[in-house]
């Protein structure tokens, strides 16, 4: 048998000392160099996070308008602005987070005293911007309201269109810079017609109330008739009682929105010359409503006007406490007047006045300012109450309401009958009580 060659292998290839020596340099390298990176990178985002959250440079709460721009140019903005310390943290943390979708949103933001990178950035994201409020008491009239908000220094711009005695809801609004005038005027108009519409939607009387300006109307005046809540319903049913039997309203506040209109306040008590005054709001000259309203009434007073409580009431006069006293009769009146009387003499002397109570601005007692020379009157002309109330004075009934679209909801009243002796306090005839000429109050629901 032939013998078989054994295949020559042929020898692994040797590598030499050299090379692998070279090999071994570079990849010892690159570690290092990796490691130097990540050190320095480390230590770039330590340095960040802790620049980022540090203390910034504002020694003072400090109000700024953030304007419109690029993420980098917000940054300059408020690194200029001594706000932060660095734009270029700014920049990189605002990119990081609106990677996730948040923006930066312009406006004026008021940063607190050293405030961070971090909070002065979450702030501009949420657009946590400056608030401002305007506050509009009840009871103050729409000229009041719009003195207001012209005066306002952070509003813009005119006012271009004044809205309508009634119109406003008394409310605080908050806003931001920027708002108009206008705007403003035409939110608070928004407000109330909102208001009054859901108030309407639930209202529980129709008869003396027929139309929501009439509500409006007779709110505006029980909301200037007291300054207390629990008052406000049981004075709306004294006017719907009056209306209903066809007597005058006989209140104050519209005599004086008849002499100074818009202004709301007479700066001086009332005169006999001011409750005879011919205009279109005395309502002791007029029967029903007055042909619009006097003031903005608030929520309360609107509400008591449309759901009124059944109480019989048909008078009213203070009470020494800050409040009223009510009565259903003419007899009970009286008795609750001469109770005010004798507190009355106990204070000291103030200038008389027609009213019993000092005039109201914004649904808050005003002292009352000397009138003119006082005047002593006997037995004035007084408007009828209902058939079955005796009076202790004769009187005229009113005469026949004029027909108009916001009055004229009630219908003329018999003539009184007229008593055989005249009462111990006749009504319409003025007093000396303490050194004071004080009047013995009419047939009305405010003395």
């Amino acid at each position: 048998m032939p013998h078989r060659e054994q295949p020559l292998r042929v020898p692994d290839p040797v590598l030499s000392r050299s090379r692998r020596s070279a090999f071994k340099r570079v990849v010892r390298s690159l570690f290092v160099i990796a490691l130097v990176t990540s050190v320095i990178a480390g230590g770039a985002i330590v340095y960040a996070f802790t620049q980022f959250t540090a203390k910034g440079p504002l020694v003072a709460g400090t109000i700024y308008q953030v304007k419109q721009g690029s993420k980098r140019a917000i940054g300059a903005q408020l690194q200029d602005a001594g706000i932060v310390s660095s734009a270029a943290i700014f920049t990189a943390a605002a990119q990081v987070k609106g990677a996730f979708g948040n923006r930066l949103k312009a406006g004026e933001y008021e940063f607190p005293a050293n405030a961070s990178i971090d909070q002065v950035l979450s702030m501009i994201i949420s657009g946590n911007v400056k608030t401002y409020k305007v506050t509009i008491p009840e009871g103050w009239t729409t000229q009041m309201a719009v003195a207001r908000v012209a005066e306002n220094e952070v509003l813009t711009g005119d006012v271009t269109a004044m809205p309508v005695e009634g119109a406003i809801m008394p409310e605080t609004y908050v806003f931001r810079r920027g708002l108009t005038r206008q705007k403003m005027l035409d939110d608070m108009q928004a407000a109330q017609a909102k208001m009054l519409d859901d108030l309407w939607s639930r209202r529980s009387v129709s008869d003396m109330v027929k139309t929501k300006e009439q509500a409006v109307t007779l709110a505006s005046i029980v909301e200037k008739e007291t300054a207390i809540p629990e008052e406000r319903p049981l004075i709306a049913s004294v006017f719907h009682n009056r209306l209903k039997q066809g007597m005058r309203l006989q209140s104050d506040p519209t005599i004086i929105y008849g002499l100074v209109g818009g202004k709301g306040k007479l700066d001086r008590g009332l005169t006999k010359d001011d409750v005879a005054s011919d205009t279109a709001y005395n309502t002791y000259k007029i029967n029903g409503l007055p042909p619009g309203p006097i003031a903005n009434p608030g929520r309360a007073s609107l509400e008591a006007v449309l759901n009124p409580p059944d109480t019989g009431y048909l008078y009213f006069v203070a009470d020494g406490s800050g409040g009223h006293a009510f009565a259903k009769t003419l007899e009970e009146h009286n008795a609750n007047v001469a109770k005010w009387r004798a507190i009355e003499s106990t204070l000291p002397a103030l200038p008389t006045t027609v009213a019993s109570t000092a005039p109201v601005e914004g649904g808050l007692p005003v002292p009352p300012t000397p009138p003119p020379t006082p005047v002593v009157v006997e037995n004035p002309a007084a408007p009828a109450p209902p058939a079955e109330v005796a009076v202790a004075v004769p009187a005229d009934p009113p005469a026949a309401a004029e027909t108009s679209s916001t009055s004229a909801i009630i219908t003329p009243v018999p003539k009184p009958t007229k008593l055989a002796a005249a009462a111990a306090l006749e009504p319409g005839t003025w007093l000396m009580v303490a050194n004071q000429l004080v009047p013995i109050p009419k047939q009305k629901p405010r003395q």
